[in-house]
């Protein structure tokens, strides 16, 4: 069990830098934490693409998730876009994982081997 004094040895405000990050103690301009967490999740994916339709939670209406792609957050929203294009319809990213409204796995699967990704369907 950590002492009171461990619990309060963190920096976290001071009169010159401001507020500082709770996790690596630098500024929070300075602080890398959520580049480095970002960069880590794109390292852990093992390189498939991974395409499935869901209704789950949705009430009843049906989407098409792309998970699995190896890029970061400013990039894989720039990908969601194009995609959405080419559907024609609307979608989010959300948790790294792109949501495209309505069944387009056919669409995407094509529109992603062409951008270079190994695709794979997943789910019925």
């Amino acid at each position: 069990m950590a002492s009171l004094r461990d619990q309060l040895s963190g920096l976290v405000y001071s009169t010159e830098s401001g507020r500082h990050c709770p996790e690596c103690g630098e500024s929070l301009e300075a602080c890398r934490c959520e580049e480095q967490a970002e960069a880590d999740r794109v390292a852990a994916l093992d390189g498939v693409v991974r395409i499935r339709r869901e209704t789950s939670g949705r009430k009843g209406k049906g989407v098409t998730t792309i998970s699995g792609v190896p890029l970061v957050d400013k990039e894989l929203k720039q990908l969601a876009k194009k995609l959405k294009q080419r559907c024609g319809t609307g979608g989010a990213v959300k948790d790294g994982v792109i949501e495209i409204q309505g069944d387009h796995r056919d669409t995407l699967k094509s529109a992603l081997e062409a951008e270079g990704y190994k695709v794979k369907l997943a789910g019925g």
